[in-house]
């Protein structure tokens, strides 16, 4: 579609967390050493929250892409599991191929395989994502297993991820063992105003762009505006952007394109939600705001 008009490689605002296109804001870069000290001094407990879109995930393939390559790493993405399912899949992902049916098998299993880990000094890292979705029984499962541990050294390290609603939960009386093992905790922030602009920059550049300038600095401070600094709306409202820019064959963004495109997802004023109309999909296959401008372009893209 626009790659061409625009001189791009590929698209610069894919929605997936893509290492090619890793930009650290200064936040970003705090919460990435954090979690690495964490895991490297072998803490324990560490969490890590952030409101939707702000990058959690792409933090987490960053500390994975940076750790020692004798950690091994678990990364549960989908905690909504039932303790035995959550034991299945944590061994899947250690690569334990003995087989258990009770959690006591699992348990025994798992302490006796950390700490042959732990015998040639290879730390074990566990990152459970999307954990505000974690019930009461489940968090004190995971909590449980930081139970594992020698009188020097704990055998597993225990990553929490989540919104922010996740150290709320971890408030509850019934929670107070887990929240009190929390030895690290990071709250990640959007981008500011300066690092709105350089990630945009920087993804422009990385996916093969050579001129002078896409999106004019009004176009940038009306993206900050609208976004506040989130990355993945950024991602967002910069590709129905490109894509507006160019269907209008403009190869120079101001801040009108941003606006509109803004309004078309209901991040200002005056959107689609307002005037009753149906909003396209940002994550849609065909490129989040293709169905917008079909007809600008006679039904193509």
């Amino acid at each position: 579609m626009y790659r061409e008009f625009y001189g791009l490689v590929r698209r610069p605002f894919e929605m997936t967390p893509d290492p090619a296109f890793l930009y650290l804001g200064d936040a970003h870069k705090e919460g990435l050493a954090t979690l690495l000290y964490g895991v490297q001094a072998r803490k324990g407990f560490t969490l890590l929250s952030g409101e939707v879109g702000t990058g959690k995930t792409t933090l987490l393939h960053a500390l994975l892409s940076q750790l020692d390559p004798d950690t091994l790493s678990a990364f549960i993405f989908n905690p909504r599991l039932e303790p035995l399912d959550f034991f299945r899949l944590l061994f899947d992902e250690l690569g334990i191929e003995t087989p258990c049916h009770t959690k006591a098998e699992y348990l025994l299993t798992l302490n006796h395989f950390l700490i042959e880990r732990l015998e040639k000094d290879q730390p074990t890292l566990l990152i459970v994502d999307e954990a505000q979705n974690l019930s009461a029984e489940m968090l004190e499962e995971i909590r449980l297993l930081s139970n594992l541990e020698t009188p020097t050294s704990k055998l597993i390290q225990i990553m929490l991820v989540g919104q922010p609603e996740l150290w709320e939960m971890l408030s509850r009386p019934e929670l107070r063992q887990l929240r009190q093992r929390i030895v690290l905790r990071y709250a990640l922030r959007p981008f500011d105003a300066a690092e709105t602009a350089q990630y945009v920059e920087e993804r422009l550049r990385l996916a093969g762009f050579t001129g002078k300038e896409i999106f004019k600095k009004k176009a940038l401070k009306e993206l900050y505006a609208v976004t506040q600094g989130t990355p993945r709306l950024i991602n967002v409202v910069c590709d129905g952007a490109l894509l507006l820019g160019f269907s209008k064959e403009k190869p120079v963004l101001g801040a009108e394109e941003i606006r509109e495109v803004a309004r078309d997802l209901d991040l200002v004023p005056g959107g689609a939600a307002e005037k009753d109309e149906p909003m396209a999909a940002p994550e849609a296959k065909d490129g989040g705001f293709l169905g917008l401008f079909r007809s600008r372009r006679g039904g193509r893209a």
